[in-house]
Order: C-alpha cells, then structure tokens, then sequence
C-alpha cells in the first residue's frame, strides 16, 4: 500500500479540497496521513498560557466543510496542542482533537508533526532527534525538505527518492497555500514530492 502523506491544512477547505483531488487522481487508492496542524487556532501562543475558553468555535477556524474532509487518521500538530490546552468543554471534536496522537507509525516510518524538536538558524530548520528511526516524515515549517544523514538533498517535484541510503527526514510541505504532499511507496523504498499546479 503507498501512503499519501499531508499536512500543515490550519482550516483551508479549499487547499485541501485541491490536494485530495489531486491524490486521487495521481495516487488512486494511496493512503492519507497526515502530519498534524489540521486546524488552525487564533488564539496566540502568547496568549494560550493565560486564558482558557468553552467553546471550539471561540478559539479555531472551522469552516463548513473541513471535518467532512478530515476522514484520516494524524498525529497531533501544535495547533490542536494548543487547542486542547485552552478549551474547556465536552465538545466531540474536542475529544477527538485529544485523542491524536504525537506520533504514528506506517510501513517502516515514523510520522510526527516536528514541534516537539528544537528549530532555529537561518533558514529556520530543525534539529534532527539522533533517536529517530530511518525514515520520518514530519511538517511544522511550511517547507517541503528531504535531509538524508542530515546532508540536505534538493528537491523536485515528481521524482522517486530512495530512503534506504540512510537516517532519512522527510517534510512533506504545507497544504494550506502551497497544496504540496509526498507519495511514501514502502515497497519500493522512495518518497516523491507533489504539489498542485495551477
């Protein structure tokens, strides 16, 4: 089975529309997993420490559509981590949102939304957990990214990347404005990136 992995969505209807079109019509029958950030919140993390709310609607963006499109399963990204921490209600999605976990595992890799690393320098990257397995796919930057032993690797869009030459992080770029996702075939052992062109 090849996995149609996506994420950093934060609410777009539209974008995401877009990308599942695009995975059924490129990936038919690929599984869709995602990396976290499904929704966006607007409340700051500046904020977050500080206030705590009832209800979902007063701290995300939910447009009519987005859960009905959000039939995958995906680990938490700091989005709904900060969802969860600031609501206080009994709301199913909420518990749902919850229920997400931090990280999940598919056909030999790891996935993860990335928040939980350390990230700095110029361009803004993240230091990759020595702990990982070989193959991780992850989101968080809104940049897509292949790092193979931590040597980055430029990227195209449509061609097969063998993961097998070593520790192996994948970010698979953001939904939300750029529509960008990676087809993961376990079987042959590459990674291609995808994206929506207009």
């Amino acid at each position: 089975m090849k996995f149609a992995i996506i994420g950093d969505i934060h609410s777009s209807v539209q974008d995401l529309e877009d990308v599942l079109d695009h995975i059924s019509q490129h990936a038919p029958g690929a599984e869709v997993v995602g990396t976290g950030d499904l929704f966006e919140c607007t409340i700051s993390k500046k904020r977050a420490p500080y206030e705590r709310f009832s209800r979902l609607e007063e701290v995300m963006l939910l447009p009519e559509g987005l859960l009905n499109l959000l039939d995958f399963p995906s680990v938490m990204g700091n989005q709904e981590e900060r969802i969860a921490m600031i609501t206080e209600s009994g709301e199913p999605l909420l518990r749902r949102i919850r229920s997400m976990p931090e990280t999940m595992d598919i056909d030999g890799a790891e996935i993860v939304h990335g928040h939980q690393w350390e990230w700095g320098g110029d361009p803004w990257t993240p230091v990759y957990p020595g702990n990982a397995g070989d193959l991780t796919f992850y989101g968080h930057s809104h940049e897509s990214d292949l790092s193979i032993d931590g040597e980055p690797i430029d990227i195209g869009f449509g061609v097969p990347y063998d993961v097998t030459k070593g520790q192996t992080f994948v970010n698979v770029g953001p939904v939300v404005g750029d529509r960008e996702w990676v087809l993961y075939d376990p079987a042959a052992r590459t990674v291609e990136f995808r994206k929506v062109m207009e």
